[in-house]
């Protein structure tokens, strides 16, 4: 019995700290579960899962599963979705809702002339406001100008539409740019001559409407070429062009070329990530070292165009110098070249491109008469074989030329830093046609086509452009608010070698370059 008594509290205690190590091993487990159900169901992120790759999320970013689900993107919660799902990463954005206010500084417009349908202009539209463009000066003609798709451009918050009408060339007709010597080498020629021509005279138009609008910096980009503000702490335009020192007038940014991998291509914006680089961006050893394979026997480093665009700061007197550069009336002006920003162009990445741009142009196929057409030698050839070959031809010779199918060769120029890969507007611009806001700007403008009174005419609709010539009337194009006469008396004082002739699209450094290289360089 006195054993019994002895061991009873012995048995007691045991079972005591059983049970206390009993609930310390359940604890965290339940906390783990309670934690794990709380995330199931939605009420914690994962970071991990948050910026996983699959997701193509930023740091930063709040992802929304609503987002991936079409059926719960509604036109009248669109914009709140974009809110939600890609605040963080553009901070000076609020909410996605792309009506900026008068405080974003500084205030920057693109202007550019298109033919181009919706499926490209407003991928290219809305990736630009989303890197801090506020204003938009769209000339347009051929399909741009078509009943449905200027309706919906009109609708655009921050977009002014202007219409090829015989109003517009009649006042284009008057500029002083007719009278001056800088363009003069590119009037009264075909193709690729007259669209620079006309691009010419569209900027000098929208250096006007941007300094009536407050615009404090104005570029022209083609709307296959979207900007890459590379270089600063946010991927923002509007932080790379305030960063610049007051006294520079013209920022340029080097162009890179697209390389495509397939000859399937749909939506460039979005399936196309690996680029050629500019010279301007590379050692020279490096370029001129890789330049055989970087060629692939085409005419140039790159297809078309190396000079890249630039943007300039709103002044007065300045003017276009072409579809590249800016110039001034008045002085030489300062300008920088950009280390890391760069424009991307999207140069044929589609097949059916061969054909777009041959149907745009009347001349004949020959070598000869495609010199009058074309300004550089890719495009002459491109035409010629549009004109000439079969579609089973066609896409042999663009599988050679333009495709990259050459895996290994790819990774080579990869490791050399002749190709790169840049995915952020892939990442944007699918994130923009995920969230709903292309198909949401179409639906609301087709809403607002319902309206018998928004289905008379073209002019009718033209509210913006129709505004704009009328401020024009009383004033020449380009004279920035000084008379015609006026202009020529102070340019009959100016040196004339502030006005070069106009910048046409320039191919990059060639093979007879390599002349300061030893052949060891040149592998």
């Amino acid at each position: 019995m006195a054993s019994h008594h002895y061991s009873s509290p012995s048995s007691s205690f045991q079972a005591l700290v059983s049970r206390l190590l009993l609930l310390l091993t359940l604890l965290p487990l339940a906390l783990a579960l309670f934690a794990f159900l709380l995330q199931w169901r939605g009420g914690v992120d994962d970071p991990a899962i948050r910026w996983s790759p699959d997701l193509h999320e930023f740091p930063g970013m709040a992802f929304d599963s609503r987002s991936s689900d079409p059926s719960r993107l509604k036109t009248s919660d669109c914009v709140d979705v974009l809110g939600r799902s890609r605040t963080a990463s553009f901070p000076y954005y609020g909410d996605w809702k792309f009506d900026f206010g008068l405080d974003l500084r500084p205030k920057i417009c693109i202007t550019t002339s298109t033919s181009a349908g919706l499926e490209q202009i407003l991928p290219w539209l809305f990736y630009h406001k989303v890197i801090g463009v506020s204003t938009f000066f769209l000339f347009v003609e051929g399909k741009a100008a078509s009943h449905d798709v200027s309706t919906v451009l009109e609708t655009i918050p921050g977009v002014k539409v202007i219409y090829r009408t015989r109003e517009l060339e009649e006042q284009q007709a008057k500029s002083r740019i007719w009278n001056e010597t800088w363009l003069s080498s590119f009037f009264y020629k075909p193709c690729n001559y007259e669209l620079f021509v006309k691009q010419s005279l569209n900027m000098e138009m929208a250096i006007i409407m941007a300094r009536d609008a407050g615009v404090e910096w104005i570029l022209h980009l083609d709307t296959d070429e979207l900007i890459y503000p590379a270089g600063t702490s946010e991927y923002s335009l509007r932080l790379l062009l305030s960063e610049v020192p007051g006294d520079v007038d013209m920022v340029i940014f080097p162009n890179y070329e697209s390389s495509v991998e397939r000859d399937d291509v749909k939506e460039p914006f979005s399936e196309v990530s690996m680029f050629k680089r500019n010279y301007d961006h590379l050692p020279k050893d490096v370029y001129f070292g890789n330049y055989k394979d970087a060629t692939r026997g085409n005419p140039n480093y790159f297809l078309t165009y190396g000079n890249g665009k630039s943007a300039a700061r709103i002044q007065d007197h300045l003017r276009p110098n072409g579809a590249h550069r800016w110039h001034n009336y008045m002085k030489s002006p300062n300008e920088i070249k950009l280390d890391e920003a760069a424009v991307l162009h999207y140069t044929y990445p589609r097949f059916s491109d061969l054909t777009s741009r041959r149907d745009r142009c009347g001349c004949k196929p020959t070598k000869e008469d495609v010199k009058r057409c074309f300004m550089l030698e890719f495009d002459r050839a491109a035409f010629i074989i549009a004109s000439t070959a079969t579609e089973e031809e066609m896409l042999h010779w663009y599988r050679e030329r333009v495709v990259w199918t050459d895996k290994s060769l790819n990774l080579k120029l990869l490791r050399k830093g002749i190709l790169t890969r840049i995915y952020d507007p892939a990442v944007i611009v699918q994130g923009l046609r995920e969230s709903g806001i292309f198909s949401s700007v179409i639906t609301s403008a087709r809403a607002t086509m319902s309206d018998e009174e928004s289905l008379t005419s073209v002019p009718s609709r033209n509210v913006s452009g129709e505004n704009e010539l009328q401020k024009f009337s009383s004033r020449k194009i380009g004279t920035d608010r000084i008379s015609q006469a006026k202009g020529r008396r102070i340019l009959e004082d100016v040196d004339f070698n502030f006005h070069p002739s106009a910048v046409p699209p320039l191919s990059p450094p060639g093979p007879d370059n390599f002349h300061f290289l030893t052949p060891d360089t040149i592998d």
